[in-house]
């Protein structure tokens, strides 16, 4: 796994990648989130009038996390799919109510990739 895993949106990668970089990206998004959410909280005057209002300025950081975390999920995914022989389009299956998270999951954690080269480059497991 290397930089372009989490920036480039062209080649393929395997199952293993996939989760490891998955796992990766959910425990440091997890980890800065904690952070500024205990800052926000910590920051708070549960006796304000005001603190709705304060809390929800206090969450832009978390907001500007998951966007900053948005690109490298996105890649991931995109060279899931393309290992799948299919485009990365295909992530907008995810919002598809209750069935499409299912079938994303399914699909690039647990099928196998298109054995040899496809379209979108030689087989990450082919050595």
């Amino acid at each position: 796994m290397n930089l372009s895993t989490f920036t480039s949106f062209k080649g393929r990668i395997g199952r293993q990648t996939f989760w490891l970089g998955a796992l990766a990206l959910m425990v440091l998004q997890w980890i800065l989130m904690a952070i500024f959410g205990g800052f926000a909280a910590f920051t708070m005057d549960p006796n304000d009038p005001e603190a709705a209002a304060k809390m929800m300025t206090a969450l832009i950081p978390i907001y500007l996390v998951a966007l900053v975390f948005l690109w490298p999920s996105l890649a991931l995914y995109c060279k899931r799919w393309h290992d799948r022989d299919k485009s990365g389009w295909w992530t907008l299956i995810a919002l598809v109510p209750f069935i499409g998270g299912l079938w994303l999951i399914i699909e690039c954690g647990f099928l196998r990739g298109t054995d040899g080269p496809n379209r979108f480059g030689n087989d990450p497991l082919a050595g």
